[in-house]
């Protein structure tokens, strides 16, 4: 059985060798290494996969949160709503670009936004929400939505996670007024270093957003605003266009992993599966399980033994971390997350996990619980 990892890139790679080495070396031929013909034709792709009129491709997904924020015109001290329980990307923008980041809990079962907690969280500062969509599904994005509009607020969907995941047959990231994908190598629709997008129906947005990410230029050498330095480069865009096609495929196969999963692990009392939205598809970047009776990290340390990787995202909410402790969070206003960082463990999930994996895998687990 061949080794089984997280993520295995290079048997996903070895299946589109061919046109992928022939888009990319096109572009060494061509030399069209910023800005070039491929770069322009995987945004139009991308647009036309999505359903959404402004695809702006960028450096990678942090990047994307950064300048989808920037676009808005925000002032220090703008406070900016998200979840307790996500990587720290999300938060991380929010006060690189001195706003304020206020961090509510999330729902036991679909690990998205608490909309209940999100209202609670509002003030005369609020400015903007970040619903992330987590592990592959879609926060509740209706009452997302109703909630920004009352309040009048902006909504910068978090997809780095989900793309191609749908909330009401709407694709993840075009509902909010803009949305935010990365293309980190390991995710679902993921290129051969780094890069990322931003998403947006609105004309004024796409264009304050495609002068942001070149240096604040309009037209060239004249800096109409503050910018950054931020593109998806050619070479890039060559793979993730010969990767777009197969996306809705790559998508299928992690459910059908998650669904094998779900089955033989269907009698195990410690393990909770997970819970996928009636309102949104789940697109599995991860296959996260809750494992209950403080269990985790004996099952964890079990598999390591097997050689089966299992990984534990998140172990610290994003409130306790260091970087962002500001001491005025109270813990009883996060049951769902402490729970959680307690809870989750993540097990292999890609598009080439064989059956032979699978049973390998599943059956190590079952042998742990004694079933």
């Amino acid at each position: 059985m061949k080794k089984i990892q997280m993520v295995d890139l290079q048997s996903q790679y070895q299946k589109i060798k061919s046109e992928v080495d022939a888009s990319i070396l096109n572009v060494i031929e061509s030399a069209a290494f910023i800005n070039g013909p491929e770069v322009k034709q995987f945004q139009a792709d991308l647009e036309q996969y999505l359903n959404v009129k402004h695809v702006i491709p960028c450096g990678n997904g942090t990047d994307a949160l950064q300048i989808a924020l920037m676009a808005l015109g925000l002032e220090p001290g703008d406070e900016v709503i998200t979840a307790d329980f996500t990587f720290a990307a999300t938060v991380e923008v929010i006060d690189l670009l001195k706003l304020k980041s206020v961090l509510v809990d999330v729902n036991l079962d679909t690990f998205t936004i608490d909309t209940e907690k999100l209202k609670a969280a509002i003030t005369p500062k609020t400015k903007a929400i970040i619903p992330v969509h987590l592990f592959g599904q879609c926060a509740n994005m209706d009452e997302v939505m109703a909630i920004a509009k009352e309040h009048n607020l902006f909504v910068i969907e978090d997809t780095a996670q989900a793309i191609g995941a749908e909330y009401k047959g709407k694709k993840a990231g075009t509902i909010g007024d803009m949305g935010c994908t990365s293309f980190f190598p390991s995710k679902n629709l993921g290129c051969y270093g780094d890069g990322g997008a931003i998403f947006t129906n609105n004309d004024e947005l796409a264009h304050r957003l495609r002068g942001i990410v070149n240096h604040g230029m309009y037209k060239r050498y004249y800096h109409d605003e503050i910018g950054v330095n931020s593109r998806l480069d050619s070479i890039q865009a060559a793979v993730l266009r010969n990767k777009l096609p197969h996306l809705n495929s790559y998508n299928e196969a992690r459910l059908a992993a998650a669904t094998y999963y779900n089955n033989a692990f269907a009698d195990i009392e410690e393990l909770i599966t997970p819970v996928v939205s009636k309102d949104s598809t789940h697109v599995f970047h991860q296959y996260t399980l809750r494992v209950l009776n403080g269990k985790r990290n004996e099952l964890q340390a079990f598999l390591t033994e097997k050689e089966i990787p299992a990984m534990i995202y998140y172990p610290v909410p994003l409130r306790k971390q260091k970087a962002y402790d500001n001491g005025h969070y109270n813990d009883a206003d996060f049951p769902n997350t402490d729970t959680l960082v307690d809870e989750v463990m993540s097990l292999p999930m890609h598009t080439e996990l064989s059956e032979e994996q699978l049973i390998y895998i599943t059956t190590a687990v079952k042998e742990f619980f004694g079933k």
